[in-house]
């Protein structure tokens, strides 16, 4: 095993059977945190987008917070409800994008698929920012390095996810579980605090909040409906990650279909009264949130709090004021929450890879991403989503603010797209079906789905109206970029195919096979090559080579003769000193006057056992091989010659690797 082989095994673990699959599938208990890292998460930063939001219309614009809230509830059990029917009638893991391909068309598909691409290469960004933020407050020795240890946390998860989807799992199962029964907990001190009277306000209670330009009059009219439909849809993050589930399926143990909808059920419910319960504690609380806390938070003495205020988010506050006569349960929600928005990236890294392998299946991303790695990871598409999110956190700075703006719209399209495609999915299977039993699940499956595309068809709408001019246009564009991209994909997929098929004048012998040997110099790898050329008896052999340094021309044609070799030598002349171009103008006049011919190239190259001699050998050899191999009518054929320094590396690739305890019982040994 080499160093390079010997530090892969020791990040992601040791190879596995493609029999061991069944092993790496996920029971209920372990797919929640798999699956639900991200929605949860989202209980973090979606109810402070409601109140920073909310903040533009000053303080009494909070007093609709419980309005949003539960809003953004009622869709949140709408898209789990109808999920449900989508993971029991489409188990391939195609998830909405299969549903959509199968029922609308190829076009809406790869729509319901560039929205996912973004959205899960976004979920990545925003969680980890998020994360990032969450420290940087914490440890200010972290301030203005955000983004490198977002980068950072990303090269961690991606290390971790290329391990398995199993191992992964395992090892964030305790941080999400801690996460819930921190929240939960929190939530369940808070209210019962609270009515016994004894729960402190916020540290913020006593700040006021200025409205910006155009709601000094108060909040009321358009002005006030915007605002509230801004803040509904950055609240609308929570649904984030829903989906996920739906390209997941092929991942639970069996039955498939009921174990994920049980998994979403249960995810939805946790999400829900997590989130519902934060927005209550801190409207019971007081707590002061705004976008521009700078200038919109004033003291009582009318001074803003000014640059050098820092503003909690929304669960500090509220840890700090439930947990106000002990310190560990503060410490504890911080902690659960900074790891949970770490790990939320990590429902992202199992629906990207799981959707890449479909596209890439179906031609419309390269046919790397469909396989899976030596760990039964989807492990191309994991390094395609980190290199992606990467790029992103550090063209934005990883900003959260900046982030979220262009967050969620895709996800509400393949959610709308999805559900229209279920509607036709039921309408289609009710055309066939007589039993009436059967016919009225059937019906009453297509309202829930009928209701899922209607909801969020309209938060769809919402969300594109007030945020389109803050980023979203930036998420379409992309989405937009990823459809052309995977039509050209398959497009050229397409051509190759019909380029590729067999005709009857493909089976037709050459008339001729015309080889030639090229020769720099008279050693053992030529001798091999020419011997190797011989056994192939071409109708025509020769051996070329360019005269670049007269002198050393003439000893090679002296040494050629004194060996008394049998195969022609010819010499092509090249007065600006040129290896390839008269190779390639001597193959292509061959080739011109005789073009039924196959002219069969044969190249000795060596074959060494360390990269930095790779620098120094084969070089031209490589330049010459390329520029052949796009000649018509051309073979290249490599003659290897092992150098004594590969022979270590041959003796590595050929060594039998045992299994603790193998050789004990019987198996033999490596000779080596």
């Amino acid at each position: 095993m080499g160093i390079g082989d010997l530090g892969k095994r020791l990040l992601v673990g040791r190879k596995l059977r493609s029999t061991q699959l069944r092993h790496e599938l996920l029971p209920k208990r372990i797919a929640l945190p798999v699956f639900a890292s991200d929605p949860l998460s989202s209980v973090a930063y979606s109810p402070d987008q409601i109140f920073l939001m909310l903040s533009l219309a000053g303080i009494a614009a909070y007093t609709v917070s419980w309005e949003v809230a539960i809003a953004i509830v009622f869709v949140m059990l709408v898209v789990v409800v109808s999920y449900r029917q989508n993971v029991q009638a489409y188990q391939s893991g195609g998830g909405d994008y299969e549903v959509t391909t199968t029922n609308l068309g190829s076009k809406f598909g790869l729509t319901v698929a560039s929205a996912l691409l973004v959205d899960y290469v976004l979920t990545v960004a925003v969680s980890i920012s998020s994360f990032a933020q969450y420290v940087a407050s914490g440890i200010p020795a972290f301030e203005g390095y955000q983004a490198q240890l977002a980068v950072g946390a990303v090269l961690f998860l991606t290390a971790v996810n290329l391990r398995g989807v199993r191992e992964s799992g395992l090892m964030f199962a305790v941080p999400v579980y801690l996460f819930m029964v921190a929240i939960l907990g929190m939530a369940a001190i808070g209210f019962l605090r609270y009515l016994g009277g004894d729960l402190p306000v916020a540290d913020t209670a006593g700040l006021r909040i200025l409205p910006q330009p155009g709601f000094e009059a108060g909040f009321a009219g358009l002005g006030a409906a915007f605002v509230i439909l801004r803040a509904f849809a950055a609240g609308c993050a929570t649904l984030t990650g829903v989906e996920a589930i739906a390209n997941g399926v092929p991942a639970f143990r069996k039955p498939k279909g009921r174990n994920a909808a049980t998994t979403l059920l249960v995810l939805g419910l946790i999400a829900v009264t997590m989130a519902i319960s934060v927005v209550a504690l801190a409207n019971l609380i007081d707590v002061r949130v705004a976008e521009d806390p700078a200038t919109q938070l004033v003291q009582r003495d009318g001074e803003p709090v000014g640059p050098n205020y820092h503003q909690d988010p929304l669960i500090t506050q509220i840890a700090k004021s439930v947990f106000s006569e002990f310190e560990a349960g503060l410490f504890l929600v911080i902690a659960a929450t900074g790891a949970i928005l770490m790990l939320a990236a990590n429902t992202a890294f199992n629906g990207f890879p799981v959707l890449g392998s479909i596209l890439a299946r179906d031609g419309y991303l390269p046919r790397q991403l469909h396989t899976r790695g030596d760990r039964l990871a989807y492990s191309n598409g994991i390094l395609t989503l980190a290199g992606l999110a990467c790029i992103l956190i550090i063209a934005l700075d990883a900003s959260v603010t900046r982030l979220i703006q262009i967050y969620i719209v895709g996800v509400f399209v393949a959610f709308t797209l999805s559900q229209t495609g279920m509607v036709r999915h039921w309408t289609r299977l009710l055309g066939t079906e007589t039993d009436a039993r059967v016919r009225r699940t059937m019906t009453n499956s297509r309202r829930i789905n009928a209701l899922g595309a209607m909801v969020t068809g309209t938060v769809l709408l919402v969300v594109l109206v007030t945020k389109f001019t803050q980023g979203a246009w930036i998420a379409i564009v992309a989405m937009v970029g990823w459809f052309a991209l995977m039509r050209a994909i398959r497009r050229h997929y397409d051509r190759v195919t019909a380029e590729l098929e067999v005709e009857e004048a493909d089976q037709a012998l050459p008339s001729r096979v015309h080889a030639v040997v090229l020769v720099s110099r008279l050693h053992k790898p030529t001798i091999r090559a020419l011997a190797y050329a011989r056994a192939g008896k071409a109708n025509v052999l020769e051996a070329v080579t360019v005269d670049v340094d007269p002198e050393v021309t003439k000893a090679l044609m002296d040494e050629w003769d004194r060996l008394g070799i049998t195969v022609p030598l010819k010499v092509l002349a090249s007065p600006y000193r040129e290896v390839s171009r008269p190779i390639i103008d001597y193959v292509r006049r061959i080739r011109r006057a005789s073009p039924r011919d196959v002219v069969t190239v044969y190249v000795p190259e060596y074959v060494v056992g360390h990269w930095w001699e790779q620098v120094l050998h084969n070089q031209s050899v490589l330049r010459l091989k390329t520029r052949l191999l796009f000649m018509p009518g051309v073979m290249v054929t490599s003659v290897p010659y092992q150098l004594r320094s590969s022979a270590a590396a041959i003796r590595r690739e050929q060594r039998v690797e045992h299994a603790p305890g193998e050789v004990r019982r019987g198996a033999p040994e490596d000779t080596e």
